[in-house]
């Protein structure tokens, strides 16, 4: 007997307790219809603010390159009078066509994308080969190497900018294009980068195919590129976007307007004393900002995968 009574008990306890979160979370009444709980409103208000933050963000980002684009298209009296609509009223070509008028465009482009061509291929490529060297090479010093040269990063630009000015002017590299790129072929950020992204290959698929008596530069191109792929495309763009946006070091060495690059071009029709020809200098800046947008979507997949991998490492 006191042992059923135990038994029925335990399941009276055990009844009661199941029941309690309900009611104390109020998630049903007496009648049985569910309520809605106060921490789901909160959730929702705070995901409707977070939206409508991130929309007006993104406005903010959007709204100089949708004045851009409109400017471009209107007259020069509309874009004095109706600058901020970016509706044109009387939509027209006409800055487009005085690019190509006033300005060797085609080859000022050109120039622009021999010098970030050339500056990112030569950055990826050394970065390439020294990451490599300090995540897989052992020798004396190593750490110590590495070090310094990220200290470099800290080294203001106008530090290095008469040295690199009076070695170009005594190679007889002035007003010449190879002149802007020849300084920018190393990058100490782009051997950071790639170093961390290689730190994650296992050193024993390394030693296992050094082993094999396979080379470096082939173990390089067969098993560390391919793992290391977005990274190498990612670094890439950005080097090819710093070069392409680079203005002050171009400017001290290019001279000629045949030789100036896309950055020289906007700042010529972009006056601090006014006279701005909008419609021109806004035409220009479409034009500038094409090949850029082009690259990112060829390789959107590319950058997206790499922030992918930066959000899940933490």
């Amino acid at each position: 007997m006191r042992t059923d009574q135990r038994i029925r008990a335990g399941d009276a306890g055990r009844n009661a307790w199941m029941k309690l979160p309900l009611d104390a979370g109020g998630m049903t009444d007496r009648d049985g219809n569910s309520k809605t709980q106060g921490t789901g409103e909160t959730g929702s208000a705070g995901a409707a603010g977070w939206h409508v933050f991130l929309i007006l963000y993104t406005c903010l980002i959007l709204f100089p390159i949708a004045f851009a684009v409109s400017n471009s298209f209107k007259t020069s009296s509309d874009a004095y009078n109706t600058i901020l609509e970016l509706i044109p009223r009387r939509p027209t070509l006409d800055g487009y066509r005085q690019v190509f008028a006033k300005l060797p465009f085609v080859r000022i482009a050109l120039n622009t994308f021999l010098i970030a061509a050339s500056v990112t291929a030569c950055k990826t490529l050394t970065s390439l080969l020294a990451a490599y060297s300090f995540v897989f090479f052992q020798y004396r010093g190593k750490k110590v190497l590495y070090f310094l040269m990220l200290i470099t990063m800290f080294v203001p630009f106008t530090v290095t900018m008469i040295p690199n000015y009076l070695l170009i002017t005594q190679m007889g590299l002035r007003d010449n294009i190879w002149g802007v790129a020849l300084p920018q072929m190393a990058d100490v950020l782009g051997i950071f980068l790639l170093r961390q992204a290689m730190r994650g290959i296992p050193k024993s698929l390394i030693e296992a195919a050094k082993l094999d008596n396979i080379p470096d530069l082939k173990i390089m191109k067969d098993i560390i590129m391919p793992l290391v792929r977005p990274a190498v495309i990612s670094t890439g763009i950005i080097f090819f976007i710093n070069s392409w946006n680079e203005y002050v070091w171009p400017v001290l060495i290019l001279k000629s307007v045949e030789h100036y690059t896309l950055p020289l071009a906007l700042q010529m029709y972009i006056s601090a004393e006014g006279g701005t020809d909008f419609p021109l200098a806004m035409a220009v800046s479409v034009l500038t900002m094409l090949i850029p947008l082009v690259l990112y979507l060829i390789f959107q997949k590319y950058i997206i995968s790499i922030f992918a991998m930066t959000g899940v490492k933490g």
